[in-house]
C-alpha cells in the first residue's frame, strides 16, 4: 500500500473491474437526485452542487428490494439541513432500498461525492465482499456493507460505522423528508400514508414530526410531481 494512502482506497484485484450494484435507501431512492451525483447538478431542495462521476452514463440497471434491518437518521446534513438517513442492519425492522447497476468507478465516486472529496480514487472492496463489511475511514458514510448478490455480482452499501444506538439522532428536515418520499413512490409505489409511517418508525425521525405533518408534508409533494 502507498504511503498516506486510506485503507481500500487506490486499489484494484480484478473485483472493481467490472460492475456492482449499489443499494441506496436514503435520498438516492429518488432517481433524478441520484443523477446528480452521475452526471452532477444540484437536486430539488438541496443547497449543494454535485460534480458528478468520471463516467456520467445512467445505470445499467435499478431494482427495488427490502433489506433486512432497519434506517435512523442523525448527525446534521450540510446539503438538506437536520438529521441524515444511516443503515443499521441490526435495527429489528426492513429497509425500503433501490439498487442501481453501476461500473466499480461510478460507486467509487459516488462514495467519494458523499465524503466531499474528488472524484477518481479507485476502490478495492474485496475485505466488503469477503466478510461483508469494511470500513475505508473514519467519515459518516465509509463504511461499506454487502446486502447481497444479483446476477453474480455483489450488491454495497455504504452507512455509519456505528449503529443507531452509538448515534446522535436528530430529525430529517422538510425537503429530506420530501426526497425520500419521492424515492420511496417512485421505487416501491407507497402512498404518503405509508411512507409517513415507515419514515416515522425509524429512530430520530418522531424527535421533530408527527404523522400527520408528514403525510401532508408528502402529498403536497406527489400532488406537484403530478
Amino acid at each position: 500500500m502507498a504511503i498516506g494512502r486510506r485503507p481500500g482506497y487506490g486499489r484494484d484485484n480484478g473485483l472493481m473491474s467490472g460492475r456492482v450494484w449499489y443499494v441506496a435507501y436514503g435520498s438516492n431512492l429518488a432517481s433524478e437526485r441520484f443523477r446528480c451525483y452521475l452526471a452532477g447538478g444540484r437536486p430539488d431542495g438541496a443547497a449543494r452542487h454535485y460534480t458528478g462521476c468520471r463516467d456520467t452514463a445512467p445505470a445499467q440497471a435499478e431494482r427495488a428490494m427490502t433489506l433486512p434491518g432497519g434506517i435512523y437518521f442523525a448527525h446534521t446534513s450540510l446539503t438538506w439541513g437536520g438529521g441524515m438517513a444511516f443503515y443499521d442492519p441490526r435495527l429489528p425492522s426492513r429497509t425500503a432500498a433501490r439498487a442501481y447497476l453501476l461500473t466499480a468507478g461510478q460507486f467509487a465516486d459516488v462514495i467519494a461525492q458523499e465524503m466531499r472529496r474528488e472524484v477518481g480514487e479507485d476502490l478495492d472492496l474485496s475485505e466488503a465482499a469477503e466478510t461483508g463489511r469494511q470500513r475505508l475511514g473514519p467519515g459518516r458514510y465509509e463504511t461499506v456493507i454487502k446486502v447481497g448478490e444479483s446476477g453474480g455480482r455483489p450488491m454495497f452499501t455504504f452507512t455509519a460505522p456505528h449503529g443507531a444506538a452509538q448515534a446522535r439522532l436528530n430529525a430529517p428536515s422538510a425537503p429530506y423528508l420530501r426526497m425520500l418520499g419521492r424515492g420511496l413512490r417512485e421505487a416501491h409505489g407507497w402512498s404518503a400514508e405509508r411512507t409517513a409511517s415507515y419514515l416515522l418508525a425509524c429512530p430520530g425521525a418522531r424527535e421533530g414530526w408527527s404523522h400527520s405533518a408528514v403525510a401532508g408534508l408528502l402529498e403536497g409533494a406527489g400532488q406537484r410531481l403530478g
